[in-house]
């Protein structure tokens, strides 16, 4: 019978993380593939045709990085997310260089990091909070932040001035000041189901295709209050 569930490979050494992403994410449905090391992740990638790799970096032969770029070379459809304990600026920029769209490190709850690779399923970028600092500062550097969009994008953003709901603007404030998407459900008393579909709705209404760019276009068009936008504040 052929297996029409999406395809996720997760390429990780630790087995405990390993056992959570296939429990997890096979209970919303999806086929998971696991790799212990970067060369069998390779194998797996060209076997099985993932439509989502989950890739650590600090893998045992080889820098996750090798992985992401076969990925982006090899399988142009499949995503790529990495979950790591890296959060310094070289291995984030390196990554993103090689294809990844989304990175996420091992230190958010369970319950985040299964909403970040929905998120991801569902078009969006997720990035934890001081990754997604990171690449805003060389936005701002290297090409102007959130105007790299285009006028198209400029103009869309505009119109979601006064289409944005306040609770999608709520939770945009607390992800602003570094609150995961968990923390974020907790003070707005509601789901991380729901705090993920605010933020598609966020990103779709912004012209948009990542957390960070959504908080960036949203303190332009002057949603957050004054000293949001910039990175945790705790």
């Amino acid at each position: 019978m052929t297996e029409l569930r999406p395809t996720i490979l997760v390429i990780e050494d630790e087995p405990e993380i390993r056992r959570f992403l296939r429990t997890s994410l096979g209970a919303e449905g999806y086929r998971v593939v696991e790799a212990d090391t970067g060369e069998r992740g390779v194998i797996d990638a060209g076997t099985h045709k993932p439509d989502l790799a989950i890739v650590d970096l600090g893998l045992p032969d080889v820098h996750g990085t090798e992985v992401i770029r076969y990925a982006a070379r090899h399988l142009p459809e499949c995503d790529v997310m990495v979950i790591t304990m890296f959060a310094d600026e070289r291995n984030v920029l390196a990554s993103i260089e090689a294809g990844a769209t989304g990175y996420v490190l091992k230190d958010c709850s369970d319950a985040d990091l299964v909403a970040r690779v929905l998120e991801l399923r569902a078009g969006g970028s997720p990035m934890s909070p001081g990754i997604a600092r990171i690449v805003l500062n060389q936005m701002r550097l290297g090409t102007g932040g959130a105007t790299v969009a285009g006028r198209r994008g400029t103009v869309a953003a505009e119109g979601a001035q006064s289409s944005l709901t306040t609770r999608e603007t709520d939770v945009l404030r607390l992800l602003s000041r570094g609150y995961t998407y968990s923390e974020v459900g907790d003070r707005l008393g509601i789901s991380v189901h729901t705090v993920t579909s605010h933020i598609k709705n966020s990103y779709r209404k912004l012209a948009v295709h990542s957390g960070a760019a959504a908080v960036t276009r949203a303190a332009e068009l002057g949603l957050l209050r004054p000293g949001e936008g910039n990175g945790p504040t705790r």
